[in-house]
């Protein structure tokens, strides 16, 4: 009996709730200054994801289809598996994605699929999604599609005409990894497609012959996801694959999920999960690598990152010998390596000393954590004594453990 459109919705969006690279962050509105078309990216804020200023947007999160040829060990979706299988047409995701907008439930789409008939042909169809969406129902939403490394160059650059945002999932961060688990896909197509979307995203930039902009492809750039705990990977080489996808194809995000058991798994994969921690943890990292100047190999010196204190402040009480910083003296790219220090209390710092020496007291007003930092500076009237040499700084700091239950 054929599944009703109610019923694929509910297997389809289940099936797309493991891929965490889904953010709408980036995103520009599209002109609709001539008056026709709906939806936005800019509007206030079932899959929610938070924009650069914070807002939350709400986006339909589904799959075109859960079946699938390959058989990735890691994929509940694979073509093993006993999961319930189910597959929208092209018009079914574009009424969903009409329907959902207009009731105010969803400001845009995030959609996969899995693999059916062959790479072409399910692009294929995922371009039409979204080229209906913008010329026949004159959708101006945010919408973010998952593209498949092995498709042709020619529904890569349409995906990218109609798409705001694109991403390729690299899954596991080293090639022996996916031999092992996902034993169909090369990181070195992965990687080959991830840089065809860069160079098409820069062709993009540049002026016509006659002075005109030329259509944007992908204007909120490109994803992708790791998946943490699946493979005997450390997190330094998570984060020494991150470091090399943001230098090498300007990717916007990477995105960590925690591997999740899924029934019926090979004798391959973990039987339990990797802490939560870890995922949180790697996060955390990832935005020390791109916005504070660390590199992967300060943060993972020991292979993985201490659960019990983010990295910032493990990497500090490493090097004591750096510490206590002068904030009244110190450059820029000391004062972010400080503790309770974030890129917007330095910035302000940097501005304020300009004009006089500051204290303590100052600091806590400039947007300091001043608990996460006093150990490590010194300010006008202020110094750490103690606090630099107790022998107890990291307990200071790590979370106590947890007491047992005598019942």
């Amino acid at each position: 009996m054929p599944l009703s459109l109610s019923e694929k919705l509910s297997i389809l969006a289940d099936a797309a709730k493991y891929d965490a690279s889904c953010a709408s962050s980036g995103g520009e509105r599209r002109d609709a200054r001539d008056g026709k078309g709906f939806g936005s990216t800019g509007g206030a804020g079932i899959c929610h994801s938070y924009a650069p200023d914070g807002r939350c947007i709400s986006l339909l999160k589904i799959l075109m289809t859960n079946f699938c040829i390959y058989d990735c060990a890691y994929c509940v979706n694979r073509v093993s598996s006993r999961v319930e299988r189910a597959r929208f047409t092209v018009e079914e995701v574009v009424y969903l994605t009409v329907e959902f907008y207009r009731r105010n439930y969803i400001e845009g789409l995030f959609l996969s699929s899995g693999i059916i008939r062959s790479p072409d042909d399910t692009m294929a169809d995922m371009v039409r999604i979204v080229r209906t969406l913008r010329e026949q129902e004159n959708f101006r939403g945010y919408v973010h599609l998952k593209t498949i490394p092995d498709a042709s160059p020619e529904l890569l650059d349409e995906a990218g005409k109609w798409a705001d945002r694109l991403s390729i999932n690299v899954e596991l961060p080293t090639q022996s990894g996916l031999d092992q688990l996902a034993p169909e896909k090369d990181l070195g197509e992965i990687r080959k497609a991830m840089a065809g979307v860069r160079l098409r995203q820069e062709a993009s930039w540049e002026l016509t012959y006659r002075g005109k902009r030329k259509a944007r492809f992908a204007p909120a750039g490109q994803s992708t996801q790791m998946i943490v705990g699946a493979d005997g990977s450390d997190d330094a080489t998570i984060l020494r694959q991150s470091t090399n996808l943001y230098a090498n194809y300007g990717l916007s995000r990477v995105y960590y999920s925690a591997f999740s058991p899924i029934p019926d798994s090979t004798v391959v994969l973990p039987l339990k999960p990797p802490p939560l921690q870890r995922e949180h943890r790697l996060y955390q990292a990832d935005w020390l690598l791109r916005f504070y100047g660390f590199k992967a190999e300060e943060l993972g010196q020991k292979g993985m990152l201490d659960l019990d204190l983010d990295p910032k402040l493990a990497w500090a009480l490493a090097h004591r010998e750096i510490f206590p910083v002068d904030v009244n003296r110190a450059p820029r790219e000391t004062l972010l390596r400080v503790p309770g220090f974030g890129a917007k209390s330095v910035a302000r710092i940097l501005s304020a000393r300009r004009h006089r020496s500051l204290r303590y007291e100052d600091l806590a007003a400039l947007g300091a954590v001043m608990k996460n930092a006093r150990a490590f500076i010194l300010a006008e009237g202020w110094s750490p004594r103690g606090l630099a040499d107790a022998d107890n700084l990291r307990a200071r700091f790590a979370p106590p453990p947890e007491q047992l239950a005598l019942f």
